[in-house]
């Protein structure tokens, strides 16, 4: 038997004599990002055995110490056995679904970040999906029909460094009266294109965002910064409009906005249940329409130069809101449109989304 033989079983026995509670560590040995580390990421690591190609550490080098060895494979043999997700939430889907996620370099940062792509959280009920770091360049996305405001720009180069959860859809009325007790919104009754049955489901408005602090802190959440918020809707795209069916890499065709967005022209004056219209390369639903949605940030003038996780003014009068609602017109569904309004004001077109960092 070789050495190198031995020393694996060696390692072996010695995983098979550790107490169970050793393999709940984080999932980074998931090479294969399946949702357990298992025979294939044994094979993916000796496959890869030997020094880093590239700058360390490299994919399966989990010590990071510049090259893949024993010690590598002992980790994974911790390991062993399913992942454990966020303890806040219930696993949905680990790796991202490319019929969704239709990017391969997106489901590559999603996966290299070895965590679930999918997850609901069990305090609130709400789905959340994985944005992964990375940069891109924000402001000024014209479409067709509409120039920018002058508060888009100048564009800039953004880097987020850290992976996020944000909801997949708008926060629903369901979701926000289960943990606050009362329903705010102004379109809580049934209407000719909402049964009863549907109605929780449409976003929650007339929230302020002073109101929507203490939801936050109750389910351990936070609204994505304004930053944040570009990054997911845009779902590495450049246009107006992100993808959408037929168009997968986005638009600027104003024409094509009502594939992925509930506006003035489509809804009738009404908000409708969430998730109703074509989703985003990252999963999410209505970044576009249905309620305008609260960011973190203060409303205010870019910085102009590179940005590393931006986090607005330090202070304003406004806080700022994205994505557009079902009283508006595609102009303010663009990728790139902003608003803001006053921290204490109560619209029936003004909801939210939640984020939060694992």
């Amino acid at each position: 038997m070789g050495r190198s033989v031995r020393g694996l079983v060696l390692l072996a026995s010695a995983f098979l004599a550790m107490p169970a509670q050793a393999q709940t560590l984080p999932c980074s040995a998931d090479l294969d990002s399946n949702g357990e580390v298992d025979a294939g990421d044994i094979g993916s690591l000796l496959i890869r055995f030997g020094p880093c190609s590239a700058t360390p550490p490299c994919e399966g080098d989990l010590d990071a110490s510049g090259e893949i060895d024993a010690a590598d494979i002992a980790s994974l043999l911790i390991s062993f056995g399913a992942c454990a997700g966020p303890g806040w939430a219930t696993v949905l889907d680990w790796a991202p679904d490319p019929a969704v996620v239709h990017d391969s370099n997106l489901r590559s940062d999603i996966a290299a970040t070895h965590l679930p792509w999918l997850v609901q959280d069990t305090g609130t009920g709400i789905e959340m999906v994985l944005i992964p770091s990375g940069t891109f360049t924000m402001g000024c996305s014209a479409s067709n029909g509409y120039g920018c405001n002058g508060d888009e720009s100048p564009t800039h180069q953004v880097t987020l460094t850290q992976a996020f959860y944000m909801s997949r859809t708008e926060v629903t009325q369901a979701q926000w009266a289960a943990k606050m007790g009362s329903n705010p919104s102004y379109f809580k009754n049934a209407s000719s294109v909402v049964p009863s049955s549907e109605v929780p489901n449409r976003p929650v408005e007339k929230v302020s965002w002073n109101d929507i602090q203490p939801f936050c802190t109750a389910t351990g959440t936070r609204l994505p910064t304004e930053a944040e918020w570009e990054y997911a809707y845009r779902a590495g795209t450049t246009t107006a409009f992100h993808g959408m069916p037929g168009y997968l890499n986005g638009t600027n065709d104003d024409n094509q906005v009502g594939t992925i967005s509930w506006i003035a022209s489509n809804i009738g004056n009404q908000t409708l249940p969430v998730g109703g219209k074509a989703a985003n390369g990252f999963g999410l639903f209505d970044m576009a329409g249905n309620a305008w949605e609260w960011c973190q940030d203060w409303y205010g003038t870019y910085a102009s130069g590179e940005q590393t996780n931006p986090a607005g003014p330090e202070s304003g009068s406004y806080r700022v809101m994205r994505g557009g609602s079902w009283l508006d017109n595609s102009n303010f569904c663009r990728a790139s449109d902003r608003n803001g309004n006053t921290p204490d004001s109560r619209y029936g077109n003004v909801g939210f989304r939640v984020a939060r960092t694992p």
